[in-house]
C-alpha cells in the first residue's frame, strides 16, 4: 500500500474509533404553534357565528325549504349538545363533524348562546 493511502486510512480509523463521525443527537422538535385565545367579545362571537351563515343562513335563519336546520332561536343547551355530538363523532353529518372539531368548549357555548338569541 502506498504511504499516503496508509496514512489516510490510519487517520480515518483513528477518527472513527474516537467517535468523530458518531451520529449527533437529533435537535429537539420545535414547540407546537401557539394559537391566539378565542375572541369571545360580542364582535368576536359574531365573527365566529358568521362562519355558519353559508349553510345555516344569515343570523342562523336557514332559507325556507332548505335541508339545513335553522339555528336562530333554538335553546343554547340544545345547540351545545348537538355541537358536542358532532365533535365527538357520535352524530352523523356530512361536514359538521369536521367543523365542530375546530371549536373549543367556550367557543361552542358562545356561538350557541348567540344563535339562541336570534329571532
Amino acid at each position: 500500500m502506498k504511504p499516503g493511502i496508509a496514512t489516510m486510512i490510519s487517520v480515518l480509523l483513528a477518527a472513527f474509533t474516537a467517535g468523530a463521525f458518531a451520529q449527533q443527537p437529533a435537535a429537539p422538535a420545535p414547540p407546537p404553534p401557539a394559537f391566539a385565545a378565542p375572541d369571545l367579545s360580542p364582535s368576536g362571537v359574531r365573527s365566529l357565528a358568521a362562519a355558519c351563515t353559508i349553510c345555516h343562513g344569515t343570523n342562523g335563519k336557514a332559507v325556507e325549504g332548505s335541508a339545513v336546520n335553522s339555528l336562530a332561536g333554538r335553546p343554547a343547551a340544545d345547540l351545545v349538545g348537538l355541537m358536542n355530538q358532532f365533535k365527538a363523532g357520535s352524530r352523523p353529518a356530512t361536514i359538521m363533524t369536521q367543523i365542530a372539531k375546530g371549536y373549543g368548549d367556550a367557543e361552542i357555548a358562545a356561538i350557541s348562546d348567540y344563535f339562541s338569541k336570534q329571532r
